[in-house]
């Protein structure tokens, strides 16, 4: 695999949660997948399309650099082909989207968070987007 000049052969989004399995749990059932590997109580890791997506607790003498931060800019971005089944499976999950869909010129996308109140955007592109007046 070709690497970086700074030798980076993948990429990671690295959660940290105090609420391990609540996160677990979400992630495995929004992207149907478990999590591998998994270390109960530690560390779990799910395969996305280019990118690793890391959940892991903070050993309790490091949690001070992970506190929540409502102010974060961070989002983790999930392309989906069906925005609003993407959003219908978030909303049986338990975790509405609690604004509108927004339509700009690069596609929609809707807001959304995890247990942890992570910031999630479901994205479909403009090549997959509903014509106006469709959604």
């Amino acid at each position: 695999m070709p690497t970086s000049v700074l030798g980076c052969t993948h990429a990671y989004l690295a959660l940290a949660s105090d609420r391990l399995e609540a996160l677990v749990a979400f992630y495995s059932a929004l992207l149907d997948q478990a999590a591998e590997p998994y270390q109960r109580d530690r560390y779990a890791e799910f395969q996305l399309p280019g990118l690793k997506l890391a959940i892991f607790k903070p050993r309790p003498d490091h949690e001070a650099p992970f506190e929540p931060s409502p102010t974060s800019p961070s989002s983790l971005v999930l392309e989906v082909v069906d925005l609003e089944g993407a959003i219908a499976h978030f909303t049986h999950q338990g975790y509405p989207p609690p604004g509108p869909i927004i339509t700009a010129t690069h596609g929609r996308e809707i807001y959304a968070y995890d247990p942890d109140g992570n910031r999630l955007i479901l994205h479909q592109g403009a090549d997959n987007a509903a014509p106006p007046g469709d959604s």
